[in-house]
């Protein structure tokens, strides 16, 4: 009898646990089968206006918050780092301390974080919005494949726009930490760059955009995949529904962004 009474108290909180794991890879297969189906259709024809235009909206209009928050980091780096190399005498290494923390780390995270807030969000918006408006039903009824024509620009403007961005701001920080090591702090300037050039190495910058492209499918990927299924939401329905679609695209972005940095991280080492 006492046994049955415990099983009784526990079969429900297992049967949460386990509806709950099984919705979560029921959601990452669907996720990963939307990827593929959407990635291949890159490749196909005419495709070529559609990227552009994205390019232009996930990349160029994401570069001024990217190359702001890309200087202000190295100026911070450079005074952080600068006070700490001081204690052990070693502040002549700064210019490769800042350069290899923003090439290796920084740089990558911070830019797809950015890159999520104001063009992944967006994303995920306006692809809800057509979902509930009827506008993808409509993309079916006129012989249009959705995923070709929503989904595919938006996945290779990612791939395109997230390295370049990366890019950009390793630079811009770097020229941030020069700011604050060099023309505040009174760093030597020859010793800043040559460091830079003596320690950092392709292996480096090379690590850097493998993260930067796959920080890129990722948040492409959910960001879309919220935005296309934001009508089979459980908890909402209509504009509710799109903006927390919209909500849970970045949640979901930033922590998978931060996982996979580490798991990328850890093979490169």
């Amino acid at each position: 009898m006492e046994s049955t009474a415990k099983d009784n108290f526990f079969l429900p909180f297992f049967h949460a646990i386990g509806k709950k794991v099984l919705h979560i890879i029921n959601s990452l297969g669907a996720a990963a089968i939307f990827f593929v189906l959407s990635f291949l259709k890159i490749f196909r024809a005419r495709q070529f206006r559609e990227i552009v235009q994205q390019v232009f909206y996930i990349g160029a209009k994401s570069s001024t918050i990217v190359l702001l928050v890309g200087l202000f980091t190295g100026m911070v780096l450079g005074l952080q780092l600068y006070y700490t190399l001081v204690k052990f005498g070693s502040q002549g290494v700064l210019g490769s301390v800042v350069a290899l923390t923003l090439i290796r780390e920084l740089g990558p995270v911070l830019t797809a974080i950015m890159i999520t807030a104001r063009a992944g969000s967006a994303m995920t918006a306006e692809i809800g919005n057509l979902r509930i408006s009827e506008q993808v039903d409509a993309l079916y009824t006129m012989r249009i494949d959705p995923q070709r024509y929503l989904i595919s620009p938006r996945i290779a403007a990612s791939i395109i726009s997230f390295p370049l961005l990366t890019a950009f701001f390793d630079l811009i920080g770097i020229l941030g930490g020069y700011l604050t090591g060099v023309v505040l702090l009174g760093v030597d300037k020859g010793a800043y760059f040559y460091r830079i050039r003596e320690y950092v190495d392709m292996v480096d910058i090379r690590g850097g955009f493998i993260k930067s492209l796959v920080f890129a499918l990722l948040v492409a990927t959910i960001c879309c995949f919220q935005g296309y299924f934001t009508h089979l939401r459980t908890d909402s329905y209509g504009a509710k529904s799109v903006s927390l679609s919209t909500t849970s695209a970045v949640v979901y972005s930033c922590v998978t962004i931060l996982i996979s940095d580490y798991v990328v991280t850890a093979f490169l080492m």
